[in-house]
């Protein structure tokens, strides 16, 4: 080969080199995260709901399986309430019966009612003639105690109808209590959410407390993510975010902060390396919003693993990497296609919490 064709394949080779490293450099400030931005690595996470038995009942009917996604309200899983049932009938029969005595003291009052008024006036008509000189002492005397017995039976009388009517009052919320056991057997749902677990069977007798399914809280979707105290001491509850997932490249979704630790720990292993988590750092819960999970909602899955980032400074503007955001679809059929857009531009692959890219962190 000549000197000259070596000469060109070196001026090629400087060129392609430098045309290389240009390009690396123009792509990391397309995607470099600007001052004023925090980020950190997270995952998708969600609450978990127990839904247990109040009172230890037989399981008669689980509707539901694991992965069905369900609403407030929904019925989800029926106790056996045959033996409350007959308290609750026992329960009335008592009612009735305390109803009964209730009555029948009303009408004793009406009797020794009457019969005080007649001993009183007998009494007074007895007195009047005594005064007279023409009844006797003893006249008075037995009438005079007649009037008191009859007031004593009268008062012992309005003492029978409080009694009856204190054990219709007990015997009510005795019914009461034994019909919100029933109503309590029938377990349904506290939150939008998807089933997690099954963890009873038909048949099956759960003793109060006993765990019949683990639902995944679907209407609190969030990423924590911990910020050392220069970036997290400026952070707010409600300050703008965004949320991106390692598996959607390009997409960003809007989102505020929910949640800002009053005090530092350590980061959890499963977040940082093992040099950050020597570190202080402060939790911080990014929330995605509700009407984004009701949209997305079939593809939300919780432990999916991304990146948030917070605004530190409110001035500070968003890269064009991250203003690129899913939005709620006008049609379901506009899902798929809405998150299988090609990014223009190719956001850090993973990020920390001290604004240096790094690769997928391994947990040692």
């Amino acid at each position: 080969m000549s000197k000259k064709s070596v000469g060109r394949f070196v001026v090629v080779a400087v060129l392609a080199v430098a045309g290389f490293v240009g390009f690396q450099v123009w792509q990391s400030t397309q995607s470099a995260v600007p001052k004023g931005i925090a980020y950190g690595n997270g995952r998708i996470e969600a609450k978990l709901v127990d839904i247990a038995a109040k009172e230890a009942l037989r399981v008669k009917e689980i509707l539901v399986d694991e992965g069905k996604l369900v609403m407030p309200g929904d019925v989800l899983v029926r106790m056996d309430t045959a033996t409350l049932e007959s308290q609750l009938a026992e329960a009335k029969a008592s009612v009735a019966a305390a109803e009964e005595r209730t009555a029948a003291s009303k009408s004793t009052i009406v009797r020794r009612e009457s019969e005080a008024e007649l001993a009183q006036t007998e009494l007074e008509r007895t007195r009047k003639l005594f005064d007279k000189k023409v009844n006797t002492q003893e006249d008075l005397d037995r009438r005079t105690a007649a009037a008191k017995v009859t007031k004593a039976s009268l008062e012992e009388a309005n003492a029978s109808l409080r009694t009856a009517q204190q054990q219709v009052e007990v015997a009510e919320r005795n019914m009461a209590t034994i019909q919100t056991m029933i109503d309590d057997a029938i377990l349904t749902s506290p939150v939008r959410g998807r089933v997690l677990y099954r963890l009873a069977e038909t048949g099956e007798v759960l003793a109060a407390g006993g765990k019949a399914l683990t639902l995944v809280n679907l209407e609190d979707v969030y990423m924590e993510i911990f910020l050392p105290a220069n970036q997290a001491s400026g952070l707010k509850i409600g300050d703008e975010a965004r949320v991106t997932v390692d598996h959607i490249p390009g997409k960003a979704a809007a989102g505020f902060v929910s949640f800002v630790s009053p005090e530092a720990q350590f980061t959890p292993k499963q977040v940082e390396t093992r040099s950050e988590r020597d570190k202080l750092m402060f939790r911080i819960k990014v929330r995605v919003p509700d009407e984004l999970v009701t949209a997305y909602i079939e593809r939300i899955k919780t432990g999916v693993r991304g990146v948030s980032y917070v605004k530190v400074d409110p001035n500070a503007v968003w890269p064009n990497w991250l203003q690129d955001l899913v939005a709620p679809p006008k049609k379901p059929e506009e899902v798929s296609a809405i998150l299988k857009k090609e990014p223009e531009v190719d956001p850090p692959s993973t990020a920390t919490s001290t604004g240096e890219e790094k690769s997928q962190p391994v947990t040692p």
